[in-house]
């Protein structure tokens, strides 16, 4: 039987910054080996992927499964499927939630190998489905766990889960188990219910054994590159214990061409959302603007900042001068969905904003990867989500970080700390900032002669390190295609190996 037949099943969490890495590892996988890739998720998330493949092509082996689930069994509202618009107090009730797909997942992959009369060559995992190695064991294939974040912010999250040494000291800093004593980390970088968790909380009984049985997959897959992230591979490497193939960026092809500006499908493809706001509407404002002049601002899909947060970042935007873009959603404690209120920013904002030009609001989703590449885009203020990290280093906008959740205050410090990419603005949803301040790192990372000057160099940098990781000719392979065809050939040599042990039997 030839390679072409052989079958990936992937089961990725049930998230926005889950989701599109995974669908865009499959495609990848795809393009690279013509293997036959089953995305295996909960109804609603099949559906929105099922647009998204939709528009864009060469998608006739990439199959999507519904794995039968039902929100309102777990506590969650009618048709939450998904982190997006999900209030934090239920964000646990999914997480649980997720382990009731372990079941369904059985039963497709029993379907595959009773239909094509073996296992899938693998299956591969979100780290938080640790309980997936169980169900490939059993079944007789293999299961690689997926990361979708990157290596020092991955090593740091599943090292703080697993071990909570914040607990084991009366200090606001911490070392971490696996980091050598430099890398101190702040109990201000955890996010309030981890800051919490003691062993026998919610959160610790659904994170502890998902990710210790994930350190026990047969490999674990990376979305980052060797040569931006050799501190925290060797990190992440030493702690796993298992072999990790750096496989990103996970990022569409046409976006680290070297054409100045994109079209705006891409982003659209990427995240399969409609936008609120005409996209084309976006790029003409930029088209506006001179070279390197633009701040563009957004915190993620799932995220917003609070009300008083939002009037400050306003006041310090307005009083720098500088131009902007700002992805804008209503703040914490409001429907994300809702409509927006002008009282959640300061008076007259948004109507002397676009008078003056100096600044656009984008209510909801803009094209992300085309604004990062317009060449008006200076630098971008960031939750820091690993999605929006690579996608904003892969066209060398330096970024300033605002991380509200999971691991985004990890990666954060490793922007500004490893790479010299970033500096921290503030952190999380309860802090508090006042406009002067938002206008000092403003100034401080628009200034060429400084620190800014400094972090555009190296993120141009790490631009090119980015696309030259994806060189596929003749004369060189970049070390992201070299690590997705040693990932292919190693599965495929297991696959060999135990084929001729089984057979070894039957002749016996």
């Amino acid at each position: 039987m030839g390679f072409e037949n052989e079958h990936i099943v992937m089961l990725p969490f049930m998230a926005q910054g889950h989701l599109i890495p995974f669908l865009a590892l499959a495609k990848q996988i795809q393009q690279r080996t013509n293997f036959t890739i089953t995305i295996a998720s909960t109804p609603l998330n099949i559906q929105s992927l099922q647009s998204t493949i939709a528009t864009s092509s060469n998608n006739n082996t990439i199959h999507l499964a519904e794995l039968p689930f039902c929100s309102t069994d777990h506590g969650l509202p009618q048709n939450t499927e998904t982190t997006e618009n999900l209030p934090l107090n239920k964000m646990v009730n999914l997480f649980a939630a997720s382990l009731s797909l372990e079941a369904p997942a059985r039963r497709l992959i029993s379907g595959i190998i009773e239909t094509e009369g073996r296992p899938p060559l693998c299956v591969i995992s979100d780290v938080f489905f640790g309980w997936a190695n169980d169900v490939a064991d059993s079944l007789g294939t293999v299961n690689v766990s997926f990361t979708t974040g990157g290596a020092y912010g991955t090593a740091a999250y599943i090292s703080i889960w697993l071990n909570l040494p914040h607990r084991s000291t009366d200090e606001n800093f911490f070392t971490l188990p696996g980091f050598p004593e430099r890398c101190r980390f702040d109990i201000s970088q955890l996010h309030p219910f981890l800051r919490a968790a003691d062993g026998t909380d919610y959160w610790s009984r659904f994170f502890q054994p998902q990710i210790s049985l994930s350190a026990k997959s047969f490999g674990w897959l990376c979305n980052t590159v060797e040569e931006i992230e050799p501190f925290g591979l060797d990190i992440l490497r030493n702690y796993v214990r298992l072999p990790v193939w750096s496989i990103g960026p996970l990022i569409p092809r046409e976006a680290l061409k070297n054409s100045s500006t994109l079209d705006v499908s891409v982003s659209r493809q990427r995240a399969g959302k409609k936008p609120s706001f005409p996209a084309e509407k976006c790029l003409e404002w930029l088209d506006s603007h001179g070279s390197d002049s633009v701040i563009y601002i957004s915190f993620g899909s799932q995220n917003t900042i609070s009300e008083t947060q939002m009037k400050e970042l306003a006041i310090g935007l307005e009083e720098s001068g500088r131009a902007f873009i700002w992805v804008i959603r209503p703040p914490i404690g409001f429907d994300m969905k809702g409509e927006f209120r002008a009282e959640w920013l300061p008076q007259g904002f948004e109507e002397r904003m676009n008078k003056s030009k100096q600044g656009l609001l984008v209510h909801n989703w803009a094209p992300q990867l085309e604004i990062l590449s317009h060449k008006s885009t200076r630098v971008f203020v960031s939750h820091c989500g690993w999605n929006s990290v690579m996608e904003s280093l892969s066209q060398g906008v330096p970024i300033v970080g605002w991380p509200l959740a999971a691991e985004q205050a990890y990666n954060s410090k490793m922007l500004e700390e490893e790479m010299g990419v970033s500096v921290e603005l503030t952190r999380g949803v309860q802090s508090k900032i006042v406009g002067e301040e938002v206008k000092g790192v403003i100034d401080l990372v628009m200034d060429e002669s400084g620190k800014g000057g400094e972090m555009r160099k190296n993120a141009a940098v790490i631009k090119e390190k980015i696309r030259a990781s994806i060189r596929d000719d003749d004369e060189e392979k970049g070390s992201s295609v070299k690590a997705m065809d040693d990932f292919v050939a190693v599965l495929l040599s297991k696959r060999q190996e135990s084929s001729k042990s089984s057979n070894s039997i039957v002749s016996n």
